[in-house]
């Protein structure tokens, strides 16, 4: 008998207020980023970041998440809704975030933030990559909890009923599958490719790539979005047409990484002792 999922997507009720599960899951992705930024800072001082500038990054990054999550998941997803009623964008009790539309909301956050803290665009990218997976596998775990973006019918042992999905049949859980592998496998792959020092756009370029390749295979247990369905034949969704371009542009961005070999490395400054006298001996 499969297991029919039944978890209470409240976390805390209060009467007056209610507190989500899926909103506690972007508080962690924020402190758990917040968290890992300010250890890099410390313990990585190669790479030229204070504590302070993570934490003045994170307000660039909570704001792009949020308003280009919800932008994204309306432009990408609902777009015929949004025509039809332009109000729909600010309707926020029915939810809807897009990781498409918070990763173009983000970057260009970081693009704003690298100008006002006079660092480059790709110094930035290259810092942050790796604190981002943690944050997809906490907001992948409040997707499961609320029981939605379900995976395709199955009948593999682990499969489960979604009681929102049509017909009350088995399926894959498939935010769990992207819980694994574009939040703790990347995050673990990441963590060591970035470990030491790596030329500029390298870091980049393998979370664009790694990310793009496990949210495809996730795709391909997850069922698409009922009002859009297969784009072409029967595997070609919206999250394989928005993460194939992520894929390409992160394998570019590893070839001309090893090219050009850029250090970004920040390297300390060398005290210098006192001028010599040049004074010309008298013969």
């Amino acid at each position: 008998m499969p297991y029919v999922h039944d978890l209470n997507p409240v976390a805390l009720d209060l009467g007056f207020i209610q507190v989500h599960w899926y909103g506690v899951s972007y508080l962690v992705a924020f402190l758990g980023g917040w968290w890992l930024g300010h250890w890099r800072a410390r313990n990585q001082p190669w790479r030229g970041w204070s504590t302070d500038q993570v934490s003045a990054m994170l307000n660039y990054v909570i704001l792009g998440t949020l308003l280009g999550g919800r932008i994204g998941y309306v432009l990408f997803y609902q777009f015929g809704e949004f025509i039809n009623n332009p109000l729909y964008l600010f309707n926020l009790t029915q939810g809807g975030m897009s990781f498409h539309g918070g990763f173009i909301g983000v970057s260009l956050g970081l693009l704003l933030f690298a100008r006002n803290h006079g660092k480059s665009y790709w110094q930035v990218t290259d810092f942050i990559a790796p604190l981002a997976p943690l944050g997809f596998a906490a907001v992948r775990m409040g997707n499961f909890v609320n029981g939605e973006l379900w995976g395709r019918t199955s009948d593999v042992p682990w499969a489960m009923i979604f009681p929102q999905a049509p017909g009350e049949l088995a399926r894959h859980p498939s935010q769990l599958y992207q819980v694994a592998g574009e939040g703790l496998l990347l995050f673990v792959l990441l963590l060591w490719f970035s470990s030491k020092p790596r030329p500029r756009f390298a870091v980049t370029g393998f979370f664009l790539a790694g990310y793009g390749i496990f949210r495809c295979i996730a795709e391909f247990f997850r069922e698409p979005d009922q009002h859009i369905g297969y784009l072409a034949g029967n595997w070609l969704t919206m999250g394989i047409l928005l993460s194939l371009p992520m894929v390409i542009l992160g394998v570019i961005f590893l070839i001309m990484a090893y090219r050009l070999n850029i250090d970004d490395r920040v390297q300390p400054a060398v005290a210098r002792g006192p001028a010599k006298s040049k004074r010309k001996q008298k013969r």
